[in-house]
């Protein structure tokens, strides 16, 4: 988590770095594409577009020596909103009681139709589907902090949705800093994101090898939950080049990732 500021806005707001934008706008991107099969949920007699989102942080953040934007979860609403099928409700849900009301209160203020969840993801994605319409069209934006607060279980709790698409980040700096670490002393954080790597993932092999055999363990498990993972993946990258994270997509209709590959269009990043 980034630190609290005094924001442009009246209210505190998070410190990020620069690669937030890169990761809203292809936020934006996939919500604006999609607009049209949104349409067809929103309305009284429909069964509803949510979206949802479990690291909403405060809802503003301030560019690390620079601009002041929108935090995913009002860069979400406003791009529905201007394209003309605004998301029939937005989930929110956070593990810090005041980033979640910083944003529940942004999010009022923009208009939305806010519901909002205190805790870990693990647990507050297990009440937010217990409130989906089974019918609706939801469409999840899971930005985790670290990849220790990526539990699978976020994963499982959406699985029997027909109608899910998820944009996910999958940290590659904390897979690349934490093998060492993990590898020796059976440390949890891998086995949160990936349940059983041990037991499939050559432990001998050289360390490139041992990471790209946990996230493929990772795509695995996401398929066999009945998500198909997206192989277009978007590497995020730092200010200096460095490699931070992936976005990529897991949805259960081919619709879903035709709108995924135009949403990315730009190229592709290389795993590791």
């Amino acid at each position: 988590m980034g630190e609290l500021i005094p924001g442009d806005d009246g209210n505190l707001v998070e410190e990020v770095g620069s690669w937030a934008t890169t990761k809203h706008e292809y936020l934006r991107r996939y919500i604006d594409i999609s607009r049209g099969v949104r349409q067809r949920f929103i309305g009284p007699r429909n069964a509803g577009a949510s979206y949802i989102d479990l690291f909403s942080g405060p809802g503003r953040a301030k560019i690390r020596n620079g601009e002041f934007i929108e935090g995913s979860c009002v860069a979400a609403w406003e791009m529905s909103r201007r394209g003309g099928s605004p998301f029939s409700q937005v989930i929110i849900a956070d593990s810090d009681p005041e980033r979640l009301d910083l944003a529940e209160r942004r999010l009022l203020q923009a208009g939305a139709p806010v519901k909002a969840h205190l805790g870990k993801a693990a647990d507050t994605a297990k009440v937010i589907a217990m409130g989906l319409n089974p019918y609706g069209l939801h469409f999840a934006f899971i930005d985790p902090f670290n990849l220790a607060a990526f539990d699978f279980e976020v994963m499982k709790a959406f699985a029997g949705f027909q109608r899910i698409d998820t944009i996910v980040h999958v940290s590659k700096m904390d897979l690349q800093r934490n093998l060492g670490f993990n590898v020796k002393a059976q440390q949890d954080a891998f086995e949160i994101f990936a349940p059983g790597w041990r037991k499939v993932v050559d432990l001998s092999q050289p360390q490139a090898g041992i990471r790209r055999g946990v996230f493929e363990h990772w795509r695995d498990l996401v398929a066999g939950a009945g998500i198909a993972p997206s192989a277009n993946m978007k590497l995020i990258t730092g200010s200096k080049g460095q490699h931070l994270y992936w976005l990529l997509l897991a949805a259960k209709h081919e619709l879903a990732h035709k709108f995924w590959n135009e949403a990315s269009s730009d190229g592709q990043g290389s795993l590791f």
